[in-house]
């Protein structure tokens, strides 16, 4: 197994690509915090961990919020031992306007969840990780950090910044044995790509099309690519956004 006796926090993990990974990475032997705002959804995914013989526990927090991202470390350490592997996959779309009509606290909400809440996790878990000898860490970024989205000013900022932080931090923390990535989705298949079809009236199927493969991508193909990355197969890989789109930014 090739997270054999490895500590993983996951954020996000109540859906999606956040659950695909935990699902994948418990499978894979590692022991998981499933963190997500919504609680029960957290619990589920612990849950269904468990019911294949893995070692999980669900936990709500919000990443937005210092006290929460200290709190899921501690108690990730309490509970499970020092984390190996920090996943900051929690995300929004947020408020979908064009930049002169979004509201400031749609701005503001989305970077404290979307940027700032992969700092305040690196932040807190960081210290651990360099006492325990080293580590991965994962940021969720997007092809929106590296590419232009109408109506999304505040999502494709906070995921440029996402980027640029996984790169300070590489450069910051590879001496310590720390490798940190980011994954840069296209169009997935997830709750939150379901919520933005809606929105604009798009057919849920509508992501097809930016594709070269004529279909969205499917979480678990995400949750792949971060194995691989939590893994030891990627113990030369640090400072780099993994683009798993599709095709789409080629064109």
């Amino acid at each position: 197994m090739r997270l054999e006796n490895k500590i993983a926090i996951i954020t996000g993990a109540g859906s999606g690509m956040g659950r695909a990974a935990s699902l994948l990475f418990a499978k894979e032997g590692a022991k998981i915090a499933a963190i997500d705002i919504n609680g029960e959804a957290a619990e589920e995914t612990a849950k269904r961990i468990k019911s294949e013989g893995g070692n999980a526990f669900g936990l709500r927090a919000d990443v937005s919020k210092s006290s929460d991202t200290t709190a899921m470390v501690d108690e990730t350490i309490k509970r499970l031992g020092v984390p190996n592997i920090l996943y900051n996959n929690a995300g929004i779309e947020g408020e979908g306007n064009f930049l002169a009509q979004l509201s400031e606290e749609g701005f503001d909400r989305v970077i404290a969840i979307n940027l700032r809440g992969v700092w305040l996790g690196m932040k807190a878990a960081l210290p651990h990780m360099i006492k325990n000898g080293g580590g991965s860490i994962i940021n969720t970024a997007s092809i929106a950090g590296l590419v232009a989205n109408k109506g999304a000013a505040a999502y494709c900022a906070s995921k440029a910044g996402v980027l640029a932080l996984t790169r300070v931090a590489a450069m910051e923390y590879g001496r310590y044995n720390i490798r940190v990535n980011a994954i840069c989705p296209g169009a997935i298949d997830t709750p939150m790509v379901e919520r933005i079809n809606a929105a604009s009236g798009a057919s849920p199927n509508s992501g097809a099309r930016t594709s070269f493969f004529g279909r969205v991508g499917k979480p678990e193909e995400i949750a792949k690519t971060a194995l691989f990355l939590a893994s030891d197969d990627s113990s030369f890989a640090t400072g780099a956004p993994f683009i798993i789109d599709g095709g789409w930014t080629v064109s």
